[in-house]
């Protein structure tokens, strides 16, 4: 055992906690291991093939499939971090996960949707120097200053997981260890502490709550620029563009929205925490893939190319 680890056993007398789950009702409870085990195939899949349509489509070169690429990626490894926990211990009656599981899914959620926020930000840029300055695009986004982008993006969902984690493990947690939740979120967790949560809330609030506010301002704003410059374009660049940045906005109204619904508040929570938690961790990854392949009509056509080049290999036996 670390020493990290012996100092937090030490300093707490809750070595675990319980999920109350989504539902304490049997049925209720077998109905959604069919729905999310279903869901959670269908995030894999759709993210999957996005990535996989951007590596062989030769997609990759244009910086708005790259940053699609690890979009799709964030969206895999999000829902992953509380997806499957979920889908088991809906099989369970007792919910557990020990200490440092749920510490590690603190970080999770918060390092990767912090990252995906920060990724969709730098796609809306993409989109604002594409149809804002067109003749400088390739310039601006070239190879290397995409993966200083990309870089910058998981920096930030860094520092912002962390500064969560570290608010979590300096409190004490001496009695309750039960969670009205079906993942370790800091609102939650906060509840169980044995010592006064004001302040640490208060950080919370203005760490995540800031984040996603200011992040879902800036993408309004960016968005608004390149409508309004749109009408400079001519009919079918107007289309185009619009199907692209349509797609973008549609991604940041379902995400942006529960996550400022749950982080832009005072520490509380609320009956309907858990459903709008599933919103964001699991309805919109799988959305993702959807919006993106239904209004891009080059991802459909590289996907067609990709499947029309499976059904000959397979036809000559390759």
């Amino acid at each position: 055992m670390t020493s990290w680890t012996y100092s937090i056993d030490k300093a707490n007398n809750v070595t675990e906690f319980i999920f109350w789950g989504l539902s304490q009702n049997p049925q209720v409870e077998a109905v959604c291991v069919l729905v999310f085990s279903f869901l959670y195939t269908v995030i894999l899949l759709g993210n999957s093939l996005i990535m996989l349509t951007v590596c062989l489509g030769h997609l990759f070169k244009s910086p708005m499939y790259f940053f699609l690429f690890f979009l799709s990626f964030m969206d895999i490894c999000f829902s992953s971090v509380t997806a499957p926990k979920m889908i088991i211990d809906l099989l369970v009656k007792t919910k557990t996960i020990s200490y440092g599981g749920c510490i590690m899914q603190v970080f999770g959620v918060h390092f990767f949707g912090g990252t995906e926020i920060f990724i969709l930000i730098v796609m809306a840029y993409d989109r604002y120097v594409a149809i804002c300055k067109p003749l400088h695009y390739m310039t601006i986004m070239d190879r290397q200053k995409c993966n200083k982008m990309l870089l910058g993006t998981w920096v930030g969902g860094f520092l912002h997981s962390i500064i969560q984690v570290a608010l979590v493990v300096q409190l004490p947690f001496c009695g309750p260890n039960e969670i009205d939740h079906y993942f370790c979120d800091v609102h939650p967790v906060l509840k169980l502490a044995c010592t006064d949560t004001y302040v640490v809330g208060a950080v919370v609030t203005a760490n995540s709550g800031t984040i996603a506010l200011v992040s879902f301002v800036i993408l309004l704003i960016s968005y608004t620029v390149i409508l309004v410059s749109l009408r400079k374009q001519s009919a079918e660049g107007r289309h185009k563009a619009l199907s692209t940045c349509g797609s973008h906005i549609a991604v940041v109204i379902i995400f942006f929205g529960p996550c400022i619904f749950m982080y832009m508040r005072p520490d509380t929570t609320f009956s309907e925490d858990k459903m709008v938690a599933v919103f964001y961790t699991i309805i919109t990854p799988m959305l993702n893939p959807l919006i993106y392949t239904l209004r891009n009509a080059e991802v459909k056509n590289a996907m067609n190319k990709l499947w029309r080049r499976k059904v000959f290999w397979d036809a000559n036996g390759k």
